[in-house]
C-alpha cells in the first residue's frame, strides 16, 4: 500500500477538526436550547418552573419543568453573580460550568494557517507550470505511457497498408517470443522508422503493434524534447530510456522525428546547441541499449530527406518501413473500416467510391465518411447513399457549394462554355480520367465552375503523349472562350499555371524536349512525401543559351496543347454550343448525360501533333 504524503496527512487532520466542530454545533442544536431575555428567566424562576441551572462566565442555561412533556432548555445572559443567593432562597439546585472553547480556539489558529499554505501552493503551481513542467521536473520525460489495456488497437483496426503491416508483425512476434529469433543468432532491429505522407496511419499502426504485442507503449513527440534551456532535451531522452528499461518489454514511439533528428549543421554558428545535444544523446542511447532487452524504438516522419545520416545507419534506425497512400483496394478496405458505424443504403458501392478518391489518405477517407454522414443528416435521410459521398468528395476537393452567390448572365455563360470546353476536349482525346460531373455552381473562394474527372485505373507512369493531352484538357476552357466569345478572361489562370508546370517538368526534369537531349536541367526542390514546396530561390546550372532554348521548347509545348484543344472544339462546335445551353439551364450534368455527349464527340487529332520545328507551329497558329 502506498504511504500517504505529509501534505495529505495535514489535510486529513484539517478535515477531522472541521468535522468535529460541525458535529459539536449539531449536538448543541439538537438540544433545542431557546434563547430568552433575562426578565422572562426571572418570571420562570419566581413561578418555580426552573429545575436546574448551569452557570458559565457570561450566560446561564436552565432546564424548565414541564407537565408530562419532554424537558426543554433555555439560555440567558448572566446578569449578576450574587443571583446565586436567590437560588438558595428558593431551594433550587444550581451549578457553574466553564464553556469548552477548545475547538473554536483551535480553528481560529489553524484555519488561517491552512488557507495561507493552500494559497501558497496554488500560486507555486501556477508559477512553475505544474508538477510536470516545474523547475524540479524540467528534465523529466513527457512521454505518455499506455499500458496494454489502454491501447485497444490491433491490426484489425488498420487497413490499406498491407506491406507495412507484414513488416511490423515481426516486431510483435519478437516482443512475444524473443527466443524464437535468438535461436539462430538473429536479433531484431533496434529502431524502425515509419516513413510516409501525413494522414497515412503511421501513429495508428505503431499503436497496433503495441496492442498486438500486449506491452506498454511510450508515446511522445520529437518537439517535446527541444526546450529553451540547453541540456534539457538530452536529460529527457535519458529519462525516457530509463523509464522504458523499467517497463521492458515495451515500445517507444517518437512521432515527428524530424523535429528532433534534423541533420546537424557544419557552420561555425553555435545557435543550435540544444537540438544537437538532444540528437547526440538519442544516438548514444540507441547505441547503448541491447535489442535483447525487449525495447523496440518506433519513429515516424514525413520528411526523411532532412534526417541526420547518423540516425539512419545500421544499428540505429536500421529498418525503414514505407506507409504510403493506399491504392484503390486499400482505400476500399479503409472505407469498410470507417463505415462500420454508418448506416449505408443498399446501393452504395464502396469500391466505386474508392475509385473517386485517388490520392486520398486514411485520414482523408475517415473525414469523407463523416462528411457524407453529415450531408445525409442535413437532408433528414434514413441512410447514407452514393450521392452523399459524391457531394462530400466535391466539398472536400472544391469547397462549400454557394448557390446564393449572384453571378451576372454574361459571366455565367462564359463559365458554362469554359467547363464544356474542358469536358469535350477530355472526351475527344480519350484520357484515362473519365468525366464524372460538370457543374457551374460556384464553390469555395474563387471556383465559379468545375469539371470532375475520375481515373478508370491506378496509374504510376505517364507518357509524353498523355502529358500533352493533359495540357490540352487544361487549356480547353480557355480555347472555348476564345472560340465562342473571341476574347480571353481571367478564369483560366489556374489552368495556365498547371499546364505550364507540366510542360516545365517535361522539358527540364523528364528529358522530353525535342532539341535539348536526355538531360535534366532542374532537380526537384520538394519533399519526397509532402509534394511541391518551394524552399527558396532555385539555382540554375545551365547557360543563357540553354535557358533560351528551354523557353522556346516550353512555349512550343504549351502552344501545341492549346492548338490541339482548339482543333477539337472547332470540330465539335455545334455540340459545344448545344450542351453549354443545357448546362446553363440545368447547372449540373451527371454521368448519364455526359455519356450521351461522349458518344457524339469527334476527335480530329489521331496522333501527337508536337511540332518538329517551332517555325511550323508559328505558321499553324497564324492560320
Amino acid at each position: 500500500m502506498e504511504k500517504p504524503s505529509r501534505s495529505s496527512f495535514f489535510w486529513y487532520v484539517f478535515i477531522i477538526l472541521i468535522f468535529a466542530a460541525i458535529t459539536r454545533d449539531y449536538i448543541n442544536q439538537d438540544l433545542k436550547i431557546r434563547e430568552i431575555p433575562y426578565s422572562e428567566f426571572e418570571s420562570l424562576l419566581a413561578n418555580g418552573a426552573i429545575k436546574e441551572v448551569v452557570l458559565s462566565e457570561k450566560e446561564m442555561t436552565a432546564q424548565v419543568k414541564t407537565d408530562g412533556e419532554k424537558a426543554h432548555f433555555v439560555r440567558t445572559n448572566r446578569v449578576d453573580p450574587i443571583i446565586a443567593d436567590k437560588f438558595k432562597s428558593y431551594g433550587i439546585k444550581y451549578s457553574m460550568k466553564n464553556k469548552n472553547t477548545f475547538f473554536t480556539d483551535l480553528l481560529s489558529w489553524m484555519l488561517p494557517i491552512f488557507i495561507m499554505f493552500a494559497l501558497w501552493g496554488f500560486l507555486a503551481r501556477k508559477v512553475s507550470g505544474g508538477l510536470q513542467s516545474g523547475m524540479m521536473s524540467v528534465g523529466k520525460s513527457k512521454a505518455k505511457i499506455f499500458v496494454e489495456t489502454d491501447t485497444k488497437i490491433t491490426f484489425s483496426d488498420v487497413a490499406g497498408v498491407d506491406e507495412a503491416e507484414s513488416e511490423l508483425k515481426e516486431i510483435v512476434e519478437f516482443l512475444k517470443d524473443p527466443k524464437k529469433f535468438e535461436r539462430l543468432g538473429g536479433r531484431m532491429p533496434k529502431g524502425v522508422l515509419l516513413v510516409g505522407p501525413p494522414g497515412t496511419g503511421k501513429t495508428l499502426i505503431a499503436k497496433a503493434v503495441a496492442g498486438e504485442a500486449g506491452v506498454p507503449f511510450f508515446s511522445t513527440n520529437g518537439a517535446e524534447f527541444v526546450e529553451m534551456f540547453v541540456g534539457v532535451g538530452a536529460a529527457r531522452v535519458r529519462d525516457l530510456f530509463l523509464q522504458a528499461k523499467s517497463k521492458a518489454p515495451c515500445i517507444i514511439f517518437i512521432d515527428e522525428l524530424d523535429a528532433l533528428g534534423k541533420v546537424r549543421m557544419v557552420s561555425g554558428l553555435q545557435g543550435n546547441d540544444e537540438k544537437e545535444q538532444t540528437l547526440n544523446q538519442l544516438l548514444a542511447e540507441l547505441d547503448g541499449f541491447d535489442s535483447r532487452s525487449g525495447i523496440v524504438l518506433l519513429a515516424a516522419t514525413n520528411r526523411p530527406e532532412i534526417l541526420d545520416p547518423a540516425l539512419l545507419r545500421s544499428g540505429r534506425f536500421d529498418r525503414q518501413v514505407l506507409v504510403d497512400k493506399p491504392d484503390i483496394s486499400g482505400r476500399t478496405a479503409i472505407l469498410k473500416l470507417h463505415v462500420k458505424k454508418t448506416k449505408l443504403a443498399s446501393e452504395v458501392d464502396l469500391q466505386k467510391i474508392a475509385a473517386l478518391t485517388p490520392g486520398f489518405t486514411g485520414a482523408d477517407l475517415a473525414n469523407l465518411v463523416n462528411e457524407a454522414s453529415l450531408v445525409a443528416v442535413r437532408r433528414n435521410a434514413e441512410s447514407v447513399n452514393e450521392n452523399d459521398f459524391t457531394e462530400a468528395i466535391e466539398r472536400m476537393l472544391a469547397g462549400l457549394e454557394k448557390k446564393n452567390r449572384l453571378i451576372n448572365k454574361f459571366e455565367r455563360e462564359v463559365v458554362a462554355y469554359h467547363e464544356m470546353g474542358h469536358a469535350i476536349v477530355a472526351m475527344a482525346l480519350s484520357l484515362q480520367d473519365s468525366i464524372h460531373k460538370i457543374s457551374i455552381i460556384p464553390r469555395g473562394v474563387g471556383t465559379l465552375g468545375y469539371t470532375i474527372q475520375r481515373p478508370t485505373e491506378e496509374r504510376f507512369l505517364m507518357t509524353k503523349d498523355e502529358l500533352e493531352k493533359k495540357m490540352a484538357v487544361l487549356l480547353g476552357g480557355r480555347a472555348s472562350e476564345k472560340l465562342i466569345f473571341h476574347h480571353l478572361s481571367t478564369g483560366a489562370a489556374d489552368d495556365l499555371d498547371k499546364a505550364t508546370d507540366i510542360a516545365w517538368a517535361a522539358i527540364t526534369r523528364y528529358g522530353m524536349g525535342q532539341h535539348l537531349g536526355d538531360v535534366v536541367f532542374e532537380k526537384p526542390t520538394h519533399s519526397l512525401l509532402l509534394g511541391d514546396i518551394d524552399y527558396g530561390p532555385k539555382t540554375r546550372n545551365y547557360s543563357d543559351v540553354t535557358a533560351h532554348e528551354i523557353d522556346r521548347e516550353l512555349r512550343a509545348l504549351v502552344q501545341s496543347a492549346a492548338l490541339n484543344a482548339t482543333k477539337v472544339l472547332v470540330a465539335n462546335e455545334l455540340l459545344l454550343r448545344k450542351y453549354a445551353k443545357v448546362l446553363l439551364e440545368k447547372e449540373t450534368l451527371n454521368e448519364g448525360q455526359i455519356k450521351e455527349i461522349a458518344s457524339l464527340v469527334r476527335n480530329p487529332i489521331k496522333k501527337s501533333s508536337y511540332p518538329t520545328q517551332s517555325a511550323n507551329l508559328e505558321q499553324n497558329l497564324s492560320h
